[in-house]
């Protein structure tokens, strides 16, 4: 144990942090306009945005800059979590495989890639569900992050947590 290198886990999970501040109005945007047009629910049947600039200044004048920060808590509670595991267990991984990195391969970053990415998504795919259904409503959800948390698993079970809208 002496051996383990905590610093990719750390800086891995600040940087995907911090990414996500940054780039999650452009990422809200994108899931409204995906959810836009869905004839199974009356609230986004309406073709509302144009495109991503539109969406982006029809949000922030419709809803206020608060809006296009909707789902923020999720995702960087998926960030902290996803980047964190994805990069750090990567990094074990290829000393797992090898002992130097000049005796890396591309097949082995491959397999540690694959492996670190399931192992991430797995786990924090619950947060990134609640992230979508909170940007795709377009307002804070009642009840907070962990009371939504309840009420997916509440209404659909385990499971519930695992998909997307």
């Amino acid at each position: 144990m002496s051996n383990f290198n905590w610093k990719p886990f750390v800086y891995g999970g600040l940087a995907s942090v911090t990414a996500e501040c940054g780039t999650f109005p452009i990422d809200l945007t994108k899931t409204r306009l995906q959810v836009q047009g869905q004839v199974s629910d009356a609230q986004h049947k309406e073709i509302r945005y144009r495109g991503m600039f539109h969406a982006l200044v029809r949000i922030y004048k419709e809803e206020g800059l608060k809006a296009l920060y909707s789902g923020i808590a999720p995702a960087v509670l998926r960030q902290a979590s996803y980047g964190t595991i994805k990069i750090g267990t990567y990094q074990s991984f290829k000393r797992l495989f090898v002992d130097s990195p000049e005796e890396e391969s591309l097949l082995v970053n491959i397999l540690c890639g694959v492996l670190s990415g399931v192992i991430s998504s797995s786990i924090a795919n619950p947060t990134d569900v609640l992230k979508i259904r909170m940007q795709a409503q377009g307002c804070v959800m009642p009840g907070g992050m962990i009371g939504n948390f309840i009420n997916i698993y509440q209404q659909e079970g385990a499971r519930g947590l695992w998909k997307r809208l």
